[in-house]
């Protein structure tokens, strides 16, 4: 048939085998269908019988850490946004939980997939992508992982997922089950069912950026407090209003704090930062595990002695309520470095003074840090 002068016919390049990616993403859906949600687990402070502390533990999802669920959601944007093909090799940078977790999906999707990553990141981690089928590229840096990783996607003609941009798009902000509706919902019935506080760390931004727009999309009076780690760049960002604040090295507490703002960090949704020193974080991380027999990882140290401080203020200021956070991973992950004496004692951390505070606070709900 004969066209009218002027008309184009242009049938686009398909990117992707459509029966191929049908199945993939049939097949992360059906893992997120048969993994039940994470628990909130309540965590009675005697000294402060007014404030309820909750923490959320992401530790039990498949691959152990809060990041299963950003992995699944970065592999259903690139896949749905027609960027991952059959046998494409699926590249991130990464402090580790992340790695370990796309891992999985990669494996599960039969894809090649390579983590870049400093290489303090602990011996545990490496072990578990490895695992899970994936490849470690270790660069000496922290502030090296973008540049590496995006070097390997064009020489591989693989794909970046490149999580510290896409975290806080590649998440549904307003629902569809993400950690702040759910954490919402788990608080219904509680005695102060609206947290006064949800404390979190930060380390693509995503987390932090899907419940800050949650809170105000659904009108409720939670404010959000993002804790940040020495040698992190979201604090003094924050403070100085300037998203271009680059930090002189990376943070030392695993899966937060980066050596620059990443473009997933919005501060325009977050109440109030927090600086907790590195050896608080162990303190704390230290600390649940003997007052409770939760045994997490430092970044949950950091949102612990964060979350305890805020829970402290509202006690002395007379007021009632409850402060929600998340247990982030294991212990297990850091046997060689955080739950090691001798790996602390050789960077000269002293978790004494840190540990009265915490206790002092635990018990007669006075914070003196």
């Amino acid at each position: 048939m004969e066209q009218a002068p002027g008309f184009v016919d242009v049938l686009a390049g398909v990117p992707t085998d459509r029966a191929w990616l049908d199945e993939a993403v049939r097949r992360i859906q059906a893992d997120a269908n048969r993994s039940a949600d994470t628990h909130l687990v309540h965590v009675p402070v005697p000294g402060i019988p007014g404030v309820d502390l909750y923490l959320k533990d992401e530790s039990t999802h498949p691959t152990g850490s809060l990041k299963h669920r950003l992995a699944r959601s970065l592999f259903l944007y690139a896949l749905c946004n027609g960027q991952l093909r059959q046998g494409t090799t699926v590249i991130e940078a990464s402090s580790g939980s992340t790695a370990v977790s796309e891992a999985y999906f990669a494996r599960m999707l039969e894809l090649p997939f390579i983590a870049v990553m400093a290489r303090s990141t602990s011996a545990e981690k490496i072990a578990l992508i490895e695992r899970e089928g994936g490849r470690c590229h270790l660069v000496q840096d922290a502030g090296e992982v973008y540049e590496v990783a995006r070097q390997l996607e064009q020489e591989l003609g693989g794909h970046y997922l490149d999580q510290f941009t896409y975290a806080e798009r590649a998440t549904d902000w307003r629902g569809n089950n993400n950690i702040a509706e759910s954490i919402f919902d788990q608080m219904g019935r509680e005695r102060h069912p609206v947290p006064s506080w949800v404390v979190v760390g930060a380390g693509t931004g995503g987390t932090s950026a899907t419940i800050g727009r949650y809170v105000r999309y659904r009108g409720l009076a939670s404010r959000l407090c993002v804790v940040d780690p020495e040698n992190s760049a979201f604090l003094p960002a924050f403070l100085e209003d300037d998203q271009g604040v680059r930090a002189a090295c990376g943070s030392r507490i695993e899966g937060i704090g980066r050596p620059r703002v990443e473009p997933s960090f919005v501060p325009s949704v977050v109440d109030r930062m927090m600086l907790v020193p590195d050896a608080a974080s162990v303190a704390a991380m230290r600390f649940l595990s003997d007052r409770t027999g939760l045994r997490a990882g430092a970044s949950t140290g950091t949102n612990l002695y964060g979350a305890l401080r805020l829970a402290c203020e509202l006690a002395q200021a007379g007021e009632g309520g409850s402060v929600v956070s998340l247990l982030c991973d294991g212990a297990e992950r850091y046997a060689a470095s955080y739950r090691d004496d001798g790996w602390l004692a050789e960077r000269g951390w002293d978790l004494g003074p840190h540990l009265d505070t915490l206790a002092r606070a635990w018990d007669s709900g006075v914070w003196a840090g």
